[in-house]
């Protein structure tokens, strides 16, 4: 039998070894948008202290205390794009965000409860709906992450313009604003929150019926 050609292997006729493939560099846990859902966490507590100075009724710091708000409020936004555009997402991310998101806006509405300014009935709809839609992702997370739905993102922009517009030092003929912007941000708490059970639910009996368990 006659030898192959010198030129065989250059024709694809010899067998190389796989090319291995590099293993995707792990993502710190310290980087830009967890430090930025941290910057939340941090000025939740200094949104509170200017919240209550002078019990609330000092004009500047009721300023300053909206300010606050508004800027922690613009991290969340800013955090998740940041960690999407440059694969900063982490385990580390995926718990902190929302707890920072809920910590910030409890903080609000209870103190504005406390202040008088706003009916405990609403802050206990808005934080037992909050509550509620975290229990709910630990009771499917086996199953598989339901994602955020378009009325989950208007609902949070609706109670961010909703508590702004109770923290700011406006005259009492801004009162109808504010009781329709909270309004709107009810509603859209609790038809979202039906919304997430719901989906939730079939999550869950779908994948009970991929596994038999």
């Amino acid at each position: 039998m006659s030898a192959l050609p010198s030129d065989a292997a250059d024709e694809g006729l010899t067998h190389d070894a796989p090319a291995q493939v590099p293993e995707p560099t792990p993502v710190p846990t310290l980087n830009v948008a967890n430090l930025l859902t941290l910057s939340r966490l941090v000025l939740v507590p200094l949104f509170v202290l200017a919240l209550f100075v002078g019990d609330g009724h000092d004009a500047t710091w009721r300023a300053i205390a909206t300010g606050l708000f508004a800027i922690a409020s613009a991290t969340d936004q800013l955090d998740g794009w940041v960690a999407r555009k440059y694969g900063l997402i982490t385990d580390f991310g995926k718990i902190a965000d929302p707890i920072a998101d809920k910590a910030l806006t409890g903080a609000a509405l209870v103190g504005l409860s406390v202040l008088g300014e706003l009916g405990w009935w609403v802050t206990i709809i808005i934080a037992v709906r909050e509550v509620g839609v975290t229990l709910l992702r630990f009771w499917v997370i086996r199953h598989g992450v339901i994602p955020a739905s378009r009325g989950g993102k208007a609902k949070t922009m609706a109670q961010i313009a909703a508590i702004v517009a109770y923290l700011l030092p406006l005259p009492a003929g801004a009162d109808p604003v504010r009781w329709a912007l909270m309004g709107l941000a009810l509603v859209l708490t609790v038809v979202t929150g039906v919304d997430y059970l719901v989906r939730a639910v079939r999550l869950r009996a779908a994948g009970r019926r991929v596994t038999g368990s």
